[in-house]
């Protein structure tokens, strides 16, 4: 796992690992013209979707970063199908947490609440519809809000999902509760710590488990999924944190990781549920990062390793399409916004359809001549 303190490329340095001694970001110069309000690109499934928030507690563990907390508590956001079309569009995120964020990764020169008035496409608190529903958990990247997957999550939904989308608290730079409480990045001062990442994988891991076992009673719609059918997709450490949660609990049937050195370490005797590898050009066969590599070796089931040209760190993310809000220009080279969203979205989904609802793609067979930039590997990377 990479530590990224910026929300796109551009906007600050690239830290290596989150084991490593990070380097100080630099300050981002927005442009005197900020685009105006972002716009998250609109679902592209058959269903509106509606948003709701959960706040859980668990009191059978102290909280791993604040010592002064004998509970660990979560924040739980849901994404889902809805028939309800017109309703209020739930906020990207609060004034507070827009705030908190920017002055995390050090952007300066536009109004600190710029984020918060990002618009979305999900009808907040609007009422869940349909039957048996496969469940998708989403984890964001380190010093991440889980908002800045939103545009994932909110295109799962639409195709027939329920997404819950965790924000690990103390991890990120803001992590904003139900009742107005804001908690901040406790976890930033030890990512230099030996072992910090296997650290960090193991409590998402147990955050994982313990959101699984809450919905049942905590989330009036629960009865609309399916719990035969779970899978966990992540974002940097937390595509680590996906492939740590499946070794240790079996509720989860599939997984995939998005541009994420994993730590998690798998059985000798190999693991066999499905997964998918989807990064940048740092996770080629050999690359600066080796994680894949040693755990490619492992897995003895359906598995896949994409590496897409011109991405970055943060191009699984919504943070490029929040650059022209800040004013920012993209990096010259770097895959454009909309097209990183796309590919995102289409790839994660066919994973998830072929693998919870049995519907077999033939995009995750062979490479596409539609996405060009997708390259299939395994001990090497290459068109054929």
């Amino acid at each position: 796992m990479r530590q990224i303190l910026a929300v796109a490329a551009g906007l600050a340095v690239l830290v290596a690992s989150a084991c490593s001694a990070p380097t100080p970001p630099r300050s981002a110069a927005p442009s005197p013209t900020p685009a105006g309000p972002a716009a998250l690109p609109a679902p592209t499934g058959a269903h509106p979707v509606g948003t709701t928030a959960l706040y859980l507690k668990d009191t059978s563990r102290p909280d791993p970063w604040n010592l002064d907390v004998d509970a660990r508590e979560l924040k739980v956001t849901l994404w889902y199908p809805t028939k309800q079309k017109d309703g209020e569009r739930a906020p990207y995120m609060t004034p507070k947490e827009s705030e908190l964020l920017l002055k995390g990764l050090r952007i300066a020169g536009v109004p600190y609440d710029t984020l918060s008035r990002t618009r979305t496409n999900a009808v907040k608190d609007a009422e869940p519809t349909g039957e048996k529903l496969p469940l998708v958990v989403l984890s964001p990247g380190f010093t991440k809000p889980m908002s800045t997957l939103t545009s994932l999550a909110e295109d799962l939904a639409g195709r027939g999902y329920v997404v819950a989308g965790i924000d690990h608290t103390y991890e990120s730079y803001v992590t904003a509760f139900p009742d107005g409480r804001v908690a901040e990045c406790l976890a930033c001062d030890s990512d230099t710590d030996p072992g910090f990442g296997t650290g960090v994988v193991a409590g998402r891991a147990a955050d994982v488990s313990f959101v699984l076992d809450q919905l049942p009673s905590k989330w009036d719609g629960s009865d609309r999924i399916d719990r035969s059918r779970i899978a966990m997709v992540g974002q940097s450490i937390g595509g680590a944190g996906a492939m740590a949660t499946m070794v240790k609990d079996p509720r989860v049937r599939a997984g995939i990781d998005l541009d994420g050195t994993t730590y998690a370490r798998i059985p000798k005797s190999g693991f066999s549920r499905p997964f998918m590898f989807l990064g940048s050009a740092e996770h080629v066969p050999g690359g600066r990062d080796t994680s894949w590599d040693r755990d490619w070796k492992l897995l003895t089931g359906w598995k896949r390793w994409l590496v897409v040209s011109g991405a970055d760190h943060q191009s699984f993310t919504d943070g490029p399409l929040l650059t022209g809000s800040l004013g920012i220009k993209p990096a010259y080279g770097v895959l454009p916004a909309a097209r990183g969203a796309e590919l995102t979205r289409t790839y994660v989904a066919a994973f998830l359809d072929q693998h919870l609802k049995g519907q077999r793609q033939p995009l995750l067979d062979k490479p596409s001549s539609r996405y060009p930039e997708v390259e299939f590997c395994s001990a090497t990377c290459g068109r054929s």
